[in-house]
């Protein structure tokens, strides 16, 4: 396939960028800069100049492939103010590349996160959370989703709080940085709340999985780690950088601080299952053991 991708030289982009073109695809991706543009050049990819504002380049993007795999976010986790714009700047995107399909049955794959369920892990069935923080983010999905009766074979990769490689990435990223900043390796709570984790290069899999395979209206797990405790997260994150490990208010976290407290582990025994999906590369603790002091 011919594939457009959004958000293709960041963390998860760049893994799956390798991935598709070691399957045989070829790539076009979105490049906001001349520093992305000449990443994914060297990656092996054509990039489109571009940013998710500029809705006539998304279109023309999708147009001109046989499928679509959305991942750009701006991450701007600093404000109420600043995440509710990064919100709908990716609303309209979405919109953007599904209008550009319609009719087309070709795929949009786009992200979301991993849902809560009251008591227990949360499964593909569960419902993506349109409440919250980001509750933008899952309503967005939901009209992607819903592309399936217009022609549109979509679907959606959930990820989970943390996509890490080479102990980076995610949350348990955002952890380490707040750590540097603070010189205090804190979690919210009492820390036993749980956050499922996947290494970067384990989800690029998922991602061209669903690119091929996936029908119309489909939610998958990218799950390998069912949720680690984030007092063990910050502890291994404390050791590494020779830092205290203790609780700290949730709302030093900003925006984001309900979800950091949060209990939210969950499953992918179903993705395995339907698409052959299995994660072979380190667990997040393990992973993290690689973060320099």
């Amino acid at each position: 396939m011919r594939v457009f991708i959004t958000g293709g030289t960041g963390l998860i982009g760049s893994a799956v960028v390798a991935e598709l073109l070691d399957h045989g695809h070829t790539v076009l991706a979105l490049a906001r800069s001349d520093a992305s543009a000449k990443a994914a050049d060297a990656a092996g990819a054509e990039p489109v100049r571009g940013g998710l504002a500029d809705l006539d380049v998304l279109r023309a993007g999708a147009a001109q492939a046989d499928g679509v795999i959305h991942l750009a976010f701006s991450n701007d986790f600093s404000s109420d103010e600043a995440l509710a714009a990064s919100v709908a700047e990716e609303t309209a995107a979405q919109q953007a590349l599904g209008a550009a399909l319609e009719g087309s049955d070709r795929p949009l794959v786009t992200v979301s996160g991993t849902p809560w369920a009251p008591g227990r892990p949360s499964t593909e069935t569960d419902p993506t959370s349109t409440d919250g923080p980001v509750g933008g983010r899952g309503r967005a999905v939901m009209a992607v989703l819903d592309l399936a009766s217009r022609g549109v074979r979509s679907s959606a990769i959930r990820l989970p709080r943390t996509v890490h490689n080479n102990g980076d990435g995610g949350f348990a990223g955002l952890l380490t940085q707040i750590a540097r900043q603070t010189g205090v390796a804190g979690y919210p709570g009492d820390g036993t709340q749980r956050w499922p984790a996947v290494h970067a290069l384990d989800a690029a899999v998922l991602f061209r999985l669903a690119l091929e395979q996936a029908p119309a209206g489909t939610a998958w797990h990218a799950v390998a780690d069912e949720g680690d405790q984030v007092r063990d997260i910050a502890a291994v994150i404390g050791r590494r950088l020779g830092l205290p490990v203790q609780a700290v208010p949730a709302a030093n976290f900003g925006p984001i601080g309900p979800i950091f407290a949060a209990d939210q582990p969950a499953t992918s025994t179903y993705t395995r299952q339907a698409l052959g999906w299995e994660p072979k590369h380190p667990s997040l603790l393990a992973d993290l053991e690689n973060i320099q002091p």
